[in-house]
């Protein structure tokens, strides 16, 4: 047992020294003790944690066998000792490239390049182990780098890894809109806010459009960011060839987001459908479109509907319709119900005819409790008398324009407390 325990520590001493500056030659070394020790080895077996010598001749061949091994272990130190007393610094440096190279003849390589990877390890792990104590300061040096989920829900857990939504968050852009629409999450991940963003930023602001409403308009339009501005320039080009001003475009840019999206073609389609459906001249189309410029985006199923509900429904001639949609061109984009409640109520309850409503025709862009209110509050006090031709007129947009406190006090000459008083009753 103790021979056998020698010979374990021999074998151990020696692989320790793989790590050393001349671990080529210390391994060559150990190979050759590993050899003189089998070379010298009687059979034995294991039995119950103690080792049973087999033969007759068992403690001779076991002194003999254990003074074979301590002659070769001491004859190949002194070689290896002087040995690595003349190796150059040049070999130390490449030692354990050396090392993983040689192949000997008795151990095969991958066994020898097992064992050196497990050693390294276990260095390794000593020195960065979990359980040191470090300083604070080494602790706040310590970066980790966060990775960029792979997945989710919310555009929230990208914007401190993205610097493209980090950015358009503070151009205050409502990224919890954007995520609610398909694809388009993920289109803005792919975006590069130097080469994809900013060059459109630029150009929104070279033709007029004021940084506040950079955010509103990508809010609402995150595709014009991946629209050429090539494209962009020549849907401006052509607004401006149709005699709409610098400060027009701009603000109809604003005001409706998808503009720049369409062909220059179909914003020719559009304002020519304005002009030769309404009859109107250049000037008057021009006029309705940059006064509500989502006419050139939005489709043209509603305008069409409307337009036949003005003119079948509620009775306009043509001249009436066309002179209403200048005056109120939101007529044409109009839900048709509320339109149709707030008409009957002007024509057949307060009894107003058609040229008056078309005269005042911002009464049918009013809210419908608002001109119900106010016509039954100055029905009761006898006031609601709206003909130019009969005493007591009351023009129709002074009814629904005026402030509440204004309306009391020079049309119903009553108090603010008694029209509040009066809502309660309905």
């Amino acid at each position: 047992m103790a021979m056998a325990s020698s010979c374990t520590q021999l074998c151990l001493q020696c692989r320790s020294l793989l790590c050393s500056k001349t671990v080529a030659n210390t391994w060559q070394y150990y190979t050759q003790v590993r050899h003189c020790i089998r070379v010298t080895r009687v059979p034995t077996k294991i039995l119950d944690g103690s080792s049973i010598i087999k033969g007759n001749r068992v403690t001779n061949q076991a002194r003999e066998m254990w003074k074979q091994q301590m002659f070769c272990y001491s004859d190949l130190a002194a070689k290896h000792l002087a040995t690595e007393a003349k190796e150059d610094k040049a070999v130390e440096e490449t030692s354990r490239a050396d090392v993983v190279a040689y192949k000997s003849p008795l151990l095969p390589i991958r066994d020898a390049v097992s064992e050196i990877q497990v050693s390294l390890d276990l260095d390794a792990a000593a020195e960065f182990s979990a359980l040191e104590v470090i300083s604070d300061e080494e602790a706040v040096s310590i970066s980790v780098p966060s990775a960029m989920p792979p997945a989710s829900t919310s555009l929230r857990d990208y914007v401190d890894q993205s610097e493209t939504l980090s950015k358009l968050v503070q151009l205050g852009v409502n990224l919890w809109k954007l995520e609610q629409r398909p694809n388009v999450g993920s289109m803005l991940l792919r975006l590069n806010f130097n080469t994809d963003v900013a060059p459109r930023l630029l150009f929104l602001k070279e033709i007029g459009v004021e940084d506040s409403r950079f955010g509103y308009i990508i809010t609402h339009n995150p595709f014009i960011l991946t629209e050429s501005l090539e494209n962009l320039q020549s849907r401006v080009n052509y607004l401006k060839s149709k005699k709409f001003s610098s400060e027009n475009v701009a603000s109809m840019v604003s005001r409706a987001p998808y503009l720049l999206n369409f062909s220059v073609k179909r914003l020719d389609n559009r304002l020519g459908f304005y002009q030769q459906q309404l009859n109107l001249s250049a000037s008057n189309t021009r006029n309705i479109v940059a006064r509500l410029p989502r006419l050139l985006c939005g489709g043209l199923d509603s305008v069409k509907e409307n337009l036949k509900v003005c003119e079948i429904e509620l009775g306009f001639k043509e001249n009436e319709i066309q002179h209403i949609v200048i005056a109120v061109p939101k007529v044409l984009t109009a839900n048709k119900r509320k339109l149709i409640q707030i008409f009957d109520y002007l024509h057949n309850v307060m009894k107003v005819p058609h040229n008056l409503i078309a005269k005042f025709p911002q009464v049918l862009n009013t809210k419908y409790l608002r001109v119900r209110e106010r016509h039954l509050f100055l029905e009761y006090l006898g006031k609601a008398q709206y003909h130019p031709t009969l005493p007591n007129y009351l023009s129709l947009d002074r009814l629904v324009s005026l402030p509440d406190e204004i309306f009391c006090t020079e049309l119903a000459l009553a108090t603010l407390e008694d029209f509040y008083l009066f809502q309660k009753t309905l």
